[in-house]
């Protein structure tokens, strides 16, 4: 596309000469030749000050907000003028697109469905978690004649946000994986959260169907919301799209098979977790909304690519290292607590668990919901790292969990989980689980 087109569908203008550009870039230390470079202003950095480093690099162009050095396309707002262009491509689009959002799970969600729409032809997916107002409008820019579906992940950070990228990705199907309590301090309660993870429903159009998990405690809060049909996912009786069986293969793949009008379907998957099940039983539902047969598409799901540090396995001296590390929630430790005790291990199992962020007034109360649930598992170790965790190791005690097999401490100790590591035996398995900025994967580091 030239710079020219690009300023004519994001309601900006061009100053400079014009030129083709290929592909974006929103940090200038990733800019490749010819690549357009998104002035973003942040809280700490504003991308104006980088452009002469952009430039430098190949850029072919700054989008941006106010005269840069070079050549850019000034807007008088640079969300507004992303989600301008997005539209322009999406009306040219007349295939499916599916939303995907939910507290937890809508990245694997997102990488099944797209997996499992793969029968159908090309699919464009959000690509890693380039799922906000600055990245998720590039994903249209990839969009082509050839493109038989369009799967869109959704983060949510307060309320209207998803209102904003549906607006110009105008989704056909809208999956909510769960209302959890990821990022609750946004939106002050789980009710909030529904209602902001809700905004996807309301944008789709009124034949679109919604997917939803059948024990979803918010599930006829979101169903008012659906202008359409709507369909369920999940292990209870009464979903459309029930899991009626799931089996750990081993420490990196799982068996879940299911049933959908009528119709029984089995499949591979290249991870372990009942949560991970109800993902593909998600995938396997929106795909057969299009028209595809479930069988066909849950044999996709073994192609599916997780990103990392989401139960990600590592070899380390024999032993087995479970990495999920991406972000933590209450709801995901807990489901990786029991993935971690439901799966066979030749050795023992132990557990490295980080405090939760983003949790705010639900700090408490989410941080003990984990801890019971380490109470009731199988794990035989557990060094718990952050303030927050004292909750954690007081309700797990509660639950009966012995306490010479925890050690708590504030502070985020790296020394402590590589003492664990050099304590790992041929056949034990480790858990390490907490939130992104703890960064606990450092302590691996050199091993």
């Amino acid at each position: 596309m030239t710079l020219s087109e690009f300023a004519r569908r994001c309601g900006g203008t061009l100053h400079g000469q014009d030129s083709l550009f290929t592909g974006f870039a929103t940090d200038s230390r990733g800019v490749q030749m010819g690549n357009l470079f998104l002035a973003i202003k942040g809280a700490n950095v504003d991308g104006h000050d980088f452009a002469p480093q952009a430039i430098a690099a190949g850029a072919a162009g700054i989008l941006a907000e106010r005269p840069v050095e070079g050549v850019y396309i000034l807007v008088p707002n640079l969300v507004n003028g992303l989600a301008r262009y997005a539209l322009s491509l999406r009306r040219d689009y007349s295939g499916p697109v599916v939303g995907i959002t939910g507290s937890n799970g809508k990245t694997s969600a997102k990488e099944f469905t797209a997996a499992a729409l793969s029968v159908r032809g090309d699919v464009i997916k959000t690509e890693g978690n380039r799922n906000s107002e600055f990245t998720s409008p590039l994903l249209w820019h990839d969009v082509s004649p050839l493109t038989s579906a369009v799967v869109v992940e959704m983060g949510m950070r307060g309320f209207n946000q998803i209102a904003h990228l549906a607006g110009f990705t105008k989704p056909t199907i809208g999956l909510i994986t769960c209302i959890g309590t990821a990022h609750i301090e946004m939106v002050g309660s789980r009710a909030g959260i529904a209602q902001a993870k809700g905004e996807l429903l309301q944008a789709l159009p009124p034949g679109g169907t919604s997917i939803l998990w059948q024990e979803d405690d918010f599930l006829n809060d979101l169903k008012v919301l659906a202008p359409g049909p709507v369909r369920t996912f999940g292990f209870d009786p009464h979903s459309d799209c029930r899991i009626v069986g799931y089996k750990a293969l081993n420490w990196s793949s799982s068996v879940v098979r299911g049933e959908l009008d009528g119709s029984v379907w089995e499949a591979e998957l290249p991870v372990l977790g009942r949560h991970q099940a109800l993902n593909a039983a998600a995938a396997v539902l929106a795909a057969a909304t299009t028209g595809v047969d479930p069988q066909e598409a849950a044999n996709q799901l073994r192609t599916a690519t997780l990103p990392p540090m989401r139960m990600e396995v590592r070899e380390w001296n024999g032993a087995t290292l479970l990495l999920d590390n991406y972000n933590a929630s209450p709801d995901s430790t807990v489901a990786a607590l029991r993935a971690l005790s439901e799966s066979p291990s030749a050795g023992r199992k132990w557990a490295v668990l980080g405090e939760m962020k983003e949790l705010g007034s639900f700090a408490e109360s989410g941080h003990r919901m984990v801890g019971k649930a380490l109470g009731e598992s199988s794990v035989e170790l557990a060094l718990l790292l952050g303030e927050g965790t004292r909750y954690i190791a007081d309700e797990a005690l509660i639950a009966g969990y012995p306490a010479h097999q925890v050690e708590q401490t504030d502070e985020i100790d790296l020394a402590l989980i590589r003492r664990y590591l050099a304590g790992l035996k041929v056949g034990d398995v480790l858990l390490i689980k907490g939130s992104r900025a703890l960064g606990l994967e450092r302590a691996l580091e050199g091993g």
